[in-house]
């Protein structure tokens, strides 16, 4: 959802997270990652205005932060 509300590819998160493209596709087909590599995508992410919801009964999730004018 986070890569989709960007409009970014693997590349592009990849690329900003630090990490290798097949990483991100290893992690996205369920494979398992270290606890390092899923904080260096959550921080590109976050960086980018991706806000994480937690759960809260409908579901973890995630929205575009709102920017400041």
């Amino acid at each position: 959802m986070a890569r989709a509300a960007l409009r970014w590819g693997v590349r592009e998160l990849a690329r900003n997270a630090q990490v290798t493209a097949a990483t991100i596709t290893r992690i996205e087909n369920g494979k398992s990652a270290h606890p390092a590599t899923l904080l260096a995508i959550r921080a590109a992410f976050e960086a980018s205005g991706i806000e994480f919801i937690p759960e809260n009964g409908g579901g973890a999730g995630v929205r575009l932060t709102r920017r400041s004018m």
